[in-house]
């Protein structure tokens, strides 16, 4: 069975298996062992502390195949992006220019630095195997920490914005980054890449013009690139949109892009997921997917299950599901359709 759970430092090793596959562009995933530990670190204190609002904490989750012990993807949460530096974005802008004594009026698109999204919680380190990309597994993977979130709300922010791997080629080149960001680095995107993976983004980003970019100016590589999404990303991407996430604002300063955002309230996960008490027995047949998580913090684990469910009634979990969430006969579980 797979199981969602909190990553431990003796994930260490399989959690950077992961990271070494992960696209380039993923730079909350570096394939380094110190950086990795680092951030598991970070997520035990988070998940240990006490929290009554949303501060400098971040949560890690890894996805177990429980039979074999090895780990098939990862995922995290941010409880508030630039906590403790700015959190960058290009905003999509458009100005006008007008001349009344030629009577010409246009509208030019134009990007803007930014760090509007500073103190949402962001979405980071999305990665699951491949041959799970088109199964339930990927949304467990994606929307179970969603379901986290539901269940602790005082622990993350009114809003969530997710930063999308934007377009780059077999070779890792971007046509956005060779347009923009090569021209203050003497680097490729690839590089620039794994140094913010190693470093911070932010000392890059701070590097970046600070005056708006007119898009016209661009290559039609670079202004084709603005939005587009990694083949390798294309899945969560679906997947979010699905949760009720907007693209239009935002994109990413390195790569183009799209930084997706919603109101907490009004993801999907988190508004049309229930709370239900659970009996413990044979499920019957006929039933449809369901992503099902405990209501736990250090211990939280979270399922896909084929679940008979009526609302308003208890869910009849198997003995095997309910001994991998960790519940009893007559606990609540938190459930919300595949």
């Amino acid at each position: 069975m797979l199981v969602m759970r909190p990553a431990q430092m003796a994930d260490l090793a399989e959690v950077q298996r992961l990271a070494a596959d992960s696209p380039v562009g993923v730079t909350s995933l570096p394939d380094d062992a110190d950086r990795l530990g680092d951030k598991i670190a970070a997520s035990d204190a988070s998940f240990a502390a006490e929290v009554s609002f949303n501060g400098e904490e971040s949560y890690f989750f890894v996805l177990e195949d429980t039979e074999s012990g090895r780990l098939v993807g990862c995922s995290g949460i941010v409880a508030s992006a630039g906590y403790s530096e700015p959190f960058y974005s290009f905003r999509n802008e458009t100005f006008v220019h007008h001349s009344r004594e030629l009577k010409i009026h246009n509208k030019i698109h134009v990007l803007s630095l930014c760090h509007d999204l500073t103190g949402n919680s962001l979405l980071t380190s999305f990665y699951v195997e491949r041959p799970l990309v088109s199964s339930a597994f990927a949304e467990l993977n994606s929307r179970g920490r969603l379901l986290f979130m539901a269940g602790h709300p005082e622990r993350f922010a009114d809003a969530v914005v997710v930063e999308i791997v934007g377009h780059s080629d077999e070779n890792g080149d971007s046509p956005f980054w060779d347009a923009v960001g090569r021209n203050f680095f003497d680097m490729t995107y690839a590089e620039a890449e794994r140094l913010c993976g190693l470093k911070s983004r932010t000392f890059l980003a701070e590097l970046m013009p600070h005056y708006p970019i007119y898009v016209p100016l661009l290559s039609d590589e670079a202004q084709e690139a603005m939005g587009q999404v990694h083949p390798r990303a294309q899945i969560t991407f679906d997947i979010l949109m699905r949760e009720g996430f907007e693209t239009d604002h935002y994109i990413d300063i390195f790569d183009g892009g799209p930084t997706l955002h919603a109101r907490t309230s009004g993801i999907r996960s988190i508004a049309q997921s229930r709370l239900v008490p659970v009996k413990i027995g044979e499920a019957e047949a006929g039933g449809r997917q369901y992503l099902v998580s405990n209501g736990q913090l250090q211990d939280f684990r979270a399922i896909v299950a084929d679940l008979d469910w009526v609302p308003g009634k208890p869910v009849v979990l198997s003995a095997q599901a309910a001994e991998a969430l960790g519940v009893g006969e007559g606990a609540s579980v938190r459930l919300v359709a595949v």
